[in-house]
C-alpha cells in the first residue's frame, strides 16, 4: 500500500506538470496547425523570470509567478507577430513555422544562458514540509503543484467553454473559414492562443524547476514529453491531452519503480508507438494528422 501511495503521488505530480505544458501545445496546434518548438524555451524563460522577480526584485511568490506568466505571454505574442503571422499565407506554413520556432527556441535558450549563466540554480518558489500518508511522506511541494495544475486546468476549461474568447478559439479550431465568415477575427484569436500558451508554459517551467532546478536548456525534456502526449492524445485535442498527460505521468512513475529511472522514457516511447500503431490519429483524434 505504501508503494502504491508513493507511485500515485509521484505520478500525479508528473502528470500535472506535463498537463499544463501540453495544454499550451495542444491549443496552438488546434487553432493554427502550428507546432511551437520554442515551447521548451518558454518553460525555461518562465522559471528564470520567476527566479529574478523573487530574488532580485524582491517580489512575493504570487507576484513572481504573475510576472513570469506576463513575460512568457508577451513572448508568445511576439512569436505570433514576428514569425507566425508573416507565414500564415504560405502554402508550407506548418513546415516553415516548425523550423522557425526551432530557431526562436535556440535564440531564447542562448539569451537565458548569457544573462543567467550555465550553472544550475535552485528555484526559490518552494514549500517545505510533507504530509504523511501511512508511512509515506508526500512533499507539500508536490501537493502545491497538483493543486495549481488542477486550478489552471479548471480556468482553461472555463475560458474555452464559458467565455466569448473561448468560443472564438473553439470555432477557429473547428473551421477557420467558417469562423471568419461569422465575423471572428482569427488573427486576434491566434495571438490570444499563443499568449495563453506562453503563460501556461511559464507556470509549467516554474513547477518543473521547483523540483529539478533551473538550467537554460531545462525545457528540452518536458517539451519532448509534452509533444509525445499531444501525439498520443491526438494533435490539437486539449481535453484528451490532459487525460493522456495524467495517465502517462502515472505510467512513468510505475515504470520508474519497477524498471528504474533510466528505462522509463524508453519504455514509455515503446508504449506510445504501440498506441499509434493501433490508433494512428491518437487516442482521442478523429482524423489523420498531416505528417511532416
Amino acid at each position: 500500500m505504501d508503494v502504491l501511495v508513493q507511485i500515485i503521488a509521484s505520478g500525479l505530480t508528473l502528470g500535472a506538470m506535463y498537463a499544463i505544458s501540453t495544454i499550451g501545445l495542444a491549443l496552438v496546434y488546434g487553432s493554427l496547425n502550428m507546432l511551437n518548438m520554442a515551447h521548451g524555451a518558454l518553460l525555461a524563460l518562465g522559471g528564470y523570470v520567476c527566479l529574478y522577480a523573487m530574488t532580485v526584485l524582491g517580489f512575493p511568490a504570487v507576484a513572481g509567478v504573475a510576472m513570469a506568466m506576463a513575460v512568457c505571454g508577451i513572448a508568445g505574442l511576439l512569436i505570433y507577430h514576428l514569425a507566425a503571422r508573416p507565414m500564415l499565407a504560405s502554402r508550407n506554413f506548418e513546415t516553415q513555422i516548425f523550423i522557425a520556432t526551432i530557431g526562436i527556441g535556440a535564440v531564447l535558450e542562448n539569451v537565458i544562458l548569457r544573462v543567467f549563466g550555465p550553472q544550475p540554480v535552485a528555484q526559490p518558489l518552494k514549500v517545505d514540509g510533507a504530509v504523511i500518508i501511512g508511512s509515506v511522506y508526500v512533499p507539500n511541494q508536490n501537493i502545491l503543484i497538483l493543486g495549481v495544475a488542477v486550478l489552471l486546468m479548471a480556468v482553461v476549461a472555463f475560458v474555452l467553454n464559458r467565455t466569448r474568447m473561448g468560443r472564438a478559439i473553439r470555432a477557429t479550431a473547428q473551421n477557420r473559414d467558417a469562423a471568419q465568415l461569422m465575423g471572428i477575427r482569427i488573427g486576434k484569436v491566434y495571438a490570444q492562443v499563443l499568449m495563453i500558451s506562453g503563460a501556461l508554459a511559464a507556470v509549467s517551467g516554474i513547477m518543473i524547476s521547483s523540483l529539478s532546478g533551473l538550467l537554460p536548456n531545462m525545457g528540452g525534456d518536458p517539451m519532448l514529453k509534452a509533444f509525445v502526449i499531444c501525439v498520443v492524445a491526438g494533435l490539437g485535442n486539449v481535453y484528451g491531452a490532459v487525460a493522456a498527460a495524467i495517465v502517462l505521468g502515472l505510467l512513468e512513475s510505475l515504470i520508474q519503480y519497477v524498471f528504474g529511472v533510466q528505462y522509463s522514457f524508453a519504455i514509455l516511447l515503446m508504449l506510445v508507438i504501440a498506441v499509434l500503431i493501433w490508433r494512428p490519429a491518437g487516442l482521442f483524434g478523429r482524423t489523420q494528422v498531416v505528417r511532416m
